[in-house]
């Protein structure tokens, strides 16, 4: 590989994870103010069980960067109120994160037009690492999250 691929490959992926993370704090909340096909709860995750129970996602989620507060968007980095409003705009940036993340690794096949098969799976390789974690923390966030919406509804209909 020649210094021109290397600095692609470098610069590209900070590149698409600034670009991405940027547009999607500035997209209208609208478009995230209900599950997509792709941000929908799924029978297998068994209600936010599986992070808990085989990813072990509270050990590790603390670990993870916020990109949001970079551009201005929503901190999601720790739960700072507790009434309804403030629960569904969260909810709300869940869906804006999941969706921006997989938009980033959704860009990893263009780095395989310029690289060679080894660097193919390097870049896999950080792709998955560099967002699977988010999205997982994003999926087990919005579940949490359901969660409480639901006790606070039962409790205000008392």
């Amino acid at each position: 590989m020649n210094a021109l691929v290397w600095s692609v490959n470098i610069l590209g992926w900070p590149v698409v994870h600034l670009a991405i993370g940027y547009a999607s704090v500035h997209l209208p909340p609208n478009i995230f103010a209900c599950d997509s096909w792709l941000t929908a709860p799924r029978r297998w995750e068994g209600d936010g069980r599986l992070y808990l129970n085989w990813f072990g996602i509270r050990r590790w989620k603390p670990l993870l960067p916020d990109g949001a507060p970079w551009f201005g968007g929503f901190a999601k980095k720790r739960l700072s109120a507790r009434d309804a409003e403030y629960l569904q705009l969260f909810l709300l940036e869940t869906r804006r994160a999941e969706t921006a993340h997989w938009c980033m690794l959704a860009c990893l096949p263009l780095f395989f037009l310029w690289n060679p098969p080894w660097a193919c799976w390097v870049m896999s390789a950080y792709a998955l690492a560099a967002n699977l974690p988010c999205i997982v923390a994003q999926r087990y966030n919005r579940f949490a999250l359901n969660r409480m919406v639901l006790r606070q509804r039962a409790v205000s209909s008392f």
